[in-house]
């Protein structure tokens, strides 16, 4: 029996992680490791959630968080490598791009084991993203790239990975299939939208969090000016996040839309469901806005998922509000076919078959 040690550390991770423990569980020939790092702490993320989300228990919860980058990285890495020198696995699996990520990555390559990164190859080329440093970074090191998409590959094979011993595949986003997967029975698990009373009442939904955005005050204003514009025609709902809060709050800053606390993965997609367009500075939601048919006005500069830019299903406005309410406007009569293939099929079977194979080798 062949094993692979996963490392997670923030919730996205966990629901990625879920998809991929299904298709490791018909595997006969390998058996899974989990390692929380505990980077993003959430007391949502209990047993309960776990036992709600069907994603396996981590053999190992290391409970670093709160620190700064260079600390949490380093005292990740200290850490799992502890637990890979305890398992020795074949191979490790990390996803995305958080320091969870980079420090996984560190400690398998520096113990010569294989190293398989799930969504490789995405680029912001922003290098002011703590996120942009630790996806190259991962890349360059790992034995098995899995790409989201075929932007993600170009990307990669510009930087010259067709000449560095390792190989790139495009498994299609994993996300994807946890979409699909979790909203068959999202609403069971979820009764915000009728306790919020949205059951028949038109809403866009907002997230914004990164620190880009929310650091910046004069951004912040912004963003919140555009939304509160928004709202003079549709009601806005912001699930907001614990900074973004913190820092409205300190700057006294009060708009006509509606805040509520931050939301779990069901609550969220049952919003997603339900609303009429998303604002968003999050990567993931991105994504999740298309799977759930959705054009997406994205507050940012840039975004990683180029596509769906280039398709005319999300517009990038970064901080300027004249630009989101035009955005919003132009994308309520809009049309779009969400039906293109954008994001692949049966992405964490794909993906088992490329992991196998790696470790048989």
């Amino acid at each position: 029996m062949k094993k692979i040690v996963t490392i997670l550390g923030a919730r996205p991770q966990f629901i990625k992680g879920a998809v991929l423990s299904r298709e490791l569980a018909k595997c006969a020939t390998i058996t899974e490791v989990i390692i929380h790092t505990g980077q993003h702490y959430d007391a949502n993320m209990s047993a309960v959630f776990f036992e709600e989300m069907g994603i396996p228990t981590p053999k190992y919860h290391l409970n670093i968080n709160g620190l700064s980058h260079g600390a949490m990285t380093g005292q990740m890495l200290t850490e799992i490598e502890q637990v890979l020198l305890l398992e020795k696995p074949e191979a490790v699996v990390v996803f995305g791009d958080t320091n969870s990520t980079l420090a996984g990555a560190l400690a398998a390559k520096k113990l010569g084991i294989k190293l398989v990164h799930i969504e490789a190859g995405l680029r912001s080329f922003n290098m002011q993203m703590p996120e942009e440093i630790n996806r190259i970074l991962t890349d360059r090191i790992s034995d098995l790239l899995i790409c989201p998409t075929q932007q993600a590959m170009d990307n990669l094979e510009l930087e010259g990975y067709g000449n560095i011993e390792n190989r790139v595949v495009n498994s299609g986003d994993i996300m994807k299939d946890a979409v699909q997967y979790y909203s068959r029975f999202s609403a069971e698990k979820s009764k915000l939208i009728a306790r919020l009373g949205l059951t028949n009442t038109p809403f866009v939904l907002a997230t914004i969090h990164r620190q880009e955005n929310t650091d910046d005050l004069s951004k912040l204003k912004a963003i919140f000016q555009g939304l509160e514009e928004i709202a003079k025609k549709e009601q806005v709902i912001v699930p907001l996040h614990p900074r973004t809060k913190a820092l409205l709050e300190k700057h006294q800053l009060h708009y006509n839309i509606t805040c509520i606390p931050p939301v779990g993965y069901f609550d969220m997609m049952e919003l997603l469901k339900h609303c009429s367009l998303v604002v968003t500075d999050s990567g993931g939601l991105q994504k999740e806005a298309f799977f759930h048919k959705k054009h997406c006005v994205i507050a940012r500069t840039e975004t990683e998922w180029v596509e769906l830019v280039q398709h005319h299903f999300a517009c990038i406005v970064g901080s300027d509000p004249k630009k989101m309410v035009d955005a919003y406007t132009a994308f309520k009569t809009k049309e779009s076919d969400f039906s293109m293939d954008l994001f692949g099929e049966d992405i964490g079977s794909t993906i088992v078959k490329e992991i196998q194979q790696l470790i048989d080798a």
